[in-house]
């Protein structure tokens, strides 16, 4: 019975705290202001575990056709590089004033495909990462996880031939599912080709 009271107590206090912190406006949401490390660590452990529970669902196929990273390579063009970057391109005035930070995604980091895959579709709340999947089917979003898994090893000429090859720029009509090869992305795919290797 002790017990109880006290976890009640704590729990009472706890929200307290958080009542005041809230309606004090003490918290400062402006992008422009860091997190201490503290609340920066909490929400890192947040969005991590969040994201792998979710994982289980996600059945990763093979991302090794260049027709498939050939459409991601138009479509990271078009929606992602101007938070994340690409060879070459080091800064974009729009990532300068995101916090936190985009990862850079022409370097390597610590994310398999099916969790690249999970983020693209869903997003992230309140990190500017939008929810791709309210306007691309699946098979765009693998296309862009098959693009990410080459992209850290591109040269700069090599990342713009890709993206420059289709000509066609960036149409909004992925629900239905049209692929690369059927689009006449081949200059993509030749480029590819050419690249050659496989994704990690």
């Amino acid at each position: 019975m002790k017990l109880i009271r006290t976890s009640l107590l704590i729990a009472s206090a706890a929200g307290a705290a958080a009542a005041v912190l809230i309606y004090s406006g003490a918290f400062n949401i402006a992008a422009d202001v860091p997190h201490s490390s503290v609340a920066y660590r909490l929400m890192e452990a947040v969005r991590d575990r969040s994201i792998a529970v979710r994982l289980g669902d996600v059945q990763v196929p093979s991302l090794d056709n260049p027709n498939l990273a050939a459409e991601g390579a138009k479509h990271y063009a078009a929606m992602c590089v101007d938070c994340h970057l690409a060879p070459g391109i080091e800064d974009s005035e729009l990532r300068q004033g995101l916090y936190p930070q985009p990862p850079n995604l022409a370097e390597h980091i610590d994310a398999g495909p099916a969790e690249k895959f999970w983020v693209i579709k869903h997003g992230i709340k309140m990190s500017a990462m939008p929810a791709w999947g309210k306007t691309h089917d699946d098979q765009s979003i693998w296309g862009l996880v098959a693009f990410l898994q080459k992209l850290p090893e591109l040269t700069p000429e090599q990342y713009h031939a890709l993206v420059d090859a289709g000509g066609e720029g960036h149409a909004h009509h992925h629900r239905h599912g049209e692929s690369a090869e059927s689009s006449g992305h081949k200059g993509h795919t030749q480029q590819l080709n050419d690249i050659g290797g496989h994704h990690p």
